[in-house]
């Protein structure tokens, strides 16, 4: 098994879309554009994606999807830790995103409940907060916020670790 993580490129929306339909997630909103996203291919073959769009200091994880046919190989774990160190090294303080039936994974990562409110509040020109709003699901939403702590790099200078 050979597993590569790759950022998706504007071509990769049809992928993105196919990815998401196959794990029964919404796709109306999905910008590659908007946000950074990445594609997990196992043995060459996509098998996962995750989004994240970017506000001010801030990020919001969505579309995090791996078909049925490549669970438990680890590729979820890795998409989620490829978005938050892209988080981190950005600079974001926080990362948020919606989940009503993943909560138990998201806590692994140390997400802890907050109001969907809040993501509003921080994230409101993000797609998928827009979406929610002008569609009036976002008020039903469980949402999930993890505090990180980015890295105190300087422009042209080596991470520390």
């Amino acid at each position: 098994m050979h597993v590569k993580l790759r950022q998706a490129a504007p071509a990769d929306l049809p992928i993105v879309l196919d990815l998401l339909t196959r794990c029964g997630l919404h796709t109306s909103s999905v910008d590659l554009g908007a946000g950074t996203y990445w594609i997990a291919d196992l043995d060459g073959v996509p098998g996962g994606c995750i989004g994240l769009e970017h506000g001010q200091g801030v990020s919001l994880i969505r579309s995090t999807a791996v078909v049925p046919e490549a669970r438990s190989q680890g590729l979820g774990r890795a998409l989620v830790r490829s978005a938050l160190t892209h988080a981190t090294l950005r600079g974001d303080r926080s990362v948020y995103l919606f989940s009503e039936e993943a909560g138990d994974y998201w806590r692994r990562f140390g997400f802890v409940p907050v109001t969907a409110d809040e993501i509003s509040g921080a994230l409101p020109d993000a797609p998928q907060v827009v979406s929610g709003l002008c569609n009036g699901w976002i008020g039903g939403e469980q949402a999930w916020r993890l505090d990180v702590q980015p890295l105190d790099v300087q422009p042209g200078e080596a991470a520390r670790g």
